[in-house]
């Protein structure tokens, strides 16, 4: 079996057995494959052996694979990183999720110029759970003002919730931090704030995915387990 399609059976495999621990479906959960660290070849090699969603942190890193990988492939590219309010425009269009919303400011520049381009982009709303000054995103306190005000854009749909975990040996320590996000995404659904369908949970990468698909992640951004030196 080709090294990379041996690599992804084994995550599906690991996310399977979260799943079976969790009375969950697999199916429910999408791998999202971290691929900042490899050029074209090697994004390409992931995709032949069935991987169709990719993520980028950085436009730059990214643009010779959005060059060089037709739409045909199927893939969908996830934009994961901090995203500059300058950069917007050469997401747009190019990028089918923005994970990394993580301010008001940016989502004003996103929805001027989707409303000007005639598009609708589907968002995630970054949260800083654990509290880590390090982390970017909004307060747990603070999801639902911006939700409300995010509603009032045409150009924005908020697909759900995304966070950064701590970094740890143990990841049953950042068990708290996935819990809270799923928690807060079903407060937000109770009151309203989004639609019962925006439950999309981006969290867990290598080190943590299987704690992270236990307490509901439907999106996890894997990269050295795919990807390995």
């Amino acid at each position: 079996m080709d090294v990379y399609q041996k690599r992804l059976a084994e995550l599906k495999e690991r996310i399977a057995q979260a799943c079976a621990r969790a009375g969950r479906d697999p199916e429910d959960v999408t791998i999202v494959g971290v691929t900042k660290y490899v050029g074209v070849d090697e994004t390409r090699s992931l995709i032949e052996a069935g991987l169709k969603d990719l993520g980028e942190n950085r436009i730059s890193v990214a643009a010779p694979k959005l060059e060089a990988i037709p739409a045909e492939t199927g893939v969908r590219w996830h934009f994961i990183g901090h995203l500059q309010t300058n950069k917007v425009k050469e997401v747009l269009g190019n990028f089918s999720m923005i994970h990394s919303l993580d301010r008001l400011s940016l989502a004003k520049e996103i929805n001027k110029r989707a409303v000007a381009a005639g598009l609708t982009v589907p968002c995630l709303v970054q949260v800083n759970v654990s509290g880590e000054e390090s982390k970017g995103g909004f307060t747990p306190q603070d999801v639902a003002g911006f939700l409300a005000a995010a509603g009032e854009m045409p150009g924005l749909a908020i697909r759900g919730l995304m966070t950064m975990a701590p970094v740890s040996d143990d990841p049953e320590a950042v068990r708290p931090v996935f819990r809270g996000l799923r928690e807060l995404r079903d407060e937000m659904i109770g009151r309203g704030l989004f639609p019962a369908d925006a439950n999309e949970l981006s969290m867990g990468m290598s080190g943590d995915f299987e704690v992270a698909v236990e307490e509901g992640a439907t999106l996890v951004r894997i990269g050295s387990v795919l990807v390995k030196p």
